[in-house]
């Protein structure tokens, strides 16, 4: 994988980036791990008032994320998000 002007590339298939694990947090934030062993942070928060999102503001649905095929995805798989942007703009956690 390589990033270039905040693109993530994938060099081989097996450097896909996906989501590998997922926990809804506080404040409508979202603790992730990726294929690459990165963890982060995401801050939601943003997001929530762009029309594809506004269904995530009920805490609920927010909490109800689960990984499909390594995409985070709300609502039996009507919201999405893409785990680059989720890579790119998240904070990284220390180990």
């Amino acid at each position: 994988m390589k990033c270039k002007d905040e693109i993530i590339y994938s060099v081989n298939k097996e450097s896909v980036l996906s989501v590998t694990g997922i926990r809804a947090l506080k404040d409508f934030r979202l603790w992730l791990e990726f294929s690459n062993g990165a963890t982060r942070i995401f801050d939601f928060r943003p997001l929530l008032d762009q029309p594809a999102f506004q269904p995530l503001r009920d805490k609920a649905v927010f909490d109800s994320v689960y990984i499909d095929s390594g995409i985070p995805v709300w609502n039996n798989g009507e919201i999405d998000i893409a785990p680059e942007t989720l890579f790119l703009k998240g904070s990284a956690v220390s180990q």
